[in-house]
Parts: structure tokens; sequence; C-alpha cells
């Protein structure tokens, strides 16, 4: 953790000039706060959601409907944690079968910035529309569970994010999120 502005934050992971903005196919990975199973269970190899599961998985949906430039392909919610590929494509006129190019780079921008319809853009606002849902459910239901909030977070603060660059890796990738349930008792997020 590094010191800014008089306070300890997380390094960030993200590649260095790369433009989360631009066109690119993203996996990534959100993990609940101290790996707590909120979204369900995994009975015979398969996910079997809770009510927050479901909120979960309504917010993600719903995420793709309002924004324009960002299309889902894979995705599994998982216990206490969720896999996806997202493709962001703002231009449409041009065939690039959605795959990354490593000249896609942005140079000189503060890395301290999040991009307008860039990927940590995205995930911050699902990840922020997910809570909200859940506390409503919370209050609606008079569940004797905390709320949450920064001292009390759902989501982890980071997230993990891989720039896929071409169909090997693409397709690799996408059978391991669709195998995920079934590989639950391998899993590296079981706490």
């Amino acid at each position: 953790m590094t010191l800014y502005q008089g306070k300890y934050r997380a390094e960030s992971n993200r590649m260095p000039k790369w433009d989360y903005s631009g066109n690119g196919i993203y996996f990534i990975t959100l993990v609940s706060n101290k790996r707590v199973c909120w979204f369900g269970d995994i009975e015979n190899n398969k996910m079997v959601y809770s009510d927050f599961g479901l909120i979960v998985i309504a917010a993600w949906n719903k995420s793709f409907r309002i924004r324009k430039e960002l299309y889902q392909d894979e995705f599994q919610l998982m216990p206490n944690h969720l896999h996806a590929i997202v493709i962001i494509r703002k231009d449409l006129r041009g065939e690039t079968q959605g795959l990354a190019s490593p000249k896609n780079e942005n140079k000189g921008e503060s890395s301290l910035i999040r991009k307008p319809k860039s990927l940590s853009t995205f995930v911050a606002g699902f990840k922020n529309a997910a809570t909200n849902k859940i506390d409503d459910f919370i209050d609606f239901h008079n569940l004797e569970i905390d709320k949450f909030n920064r001292h009390n977070r759902l989501w982890q603060v980071n997230y993990h994010d891989h720039i896929i660059r071409n169909k090997t890796e693409y397709w690799k990738i996408k059978n391991y999120i669709k195998n995920n349930p079934k590989n639950w008792h391998d899993d590296k997020f079981i706490n």
C-alpha cells in the first residue's frame, strides 16, 4: 500500500498505459469482502442463488441494458465472487473480432482518474448498484444484519482484470468460467 494525500491506498493492478475505456475484451473477477459466501451455495456442482445472489444477477444484467458500449459475454456468480467476460466496443463499423490490441495505450493521463465509460467505471457502478439493492432488501425484510457501507463492505475494494488478447485465451477463460461451479471444491476463493 502506498501513501496518497496522507492516506494509505491499495495499489492498482491495472496494466500501465492501457486505455480501459477503449475497445477490448476483459476477464474480470470481483470478490466479496472477506470472501463471505453471501450469494448462494454450490449444490450438485451447480450454483443455487440466495436472495442476495439474485439481486446481484439483476444488477449485473441491468448494467448492460443501461450501458450501450458494454456487452456481456460469459458470466458466473459464485457463493463469494463472480467471474465474467466483458466486452467494450464503442465503434461497430470496423470488424475487429472484439479482441484487444496491444496498441491500445493511454499516454500521459493520470492513473488516479476514472475515465467515463471505462471498465473501472462499470465495475464501480455495478458494485454500488448491487450493494444499494441489497441494503434495500435488508431494510424491506427487517433483516438483523448490518447494512453495507465503507466500513462494512459487500465487495473487496479492488477487482482483478485480464485483457484477453487472442481466441485461444478467450476460449480457455470462457470454459474456466462455465466450469467454475463444478470446480468449487478446488476454488482459491473458498475461505
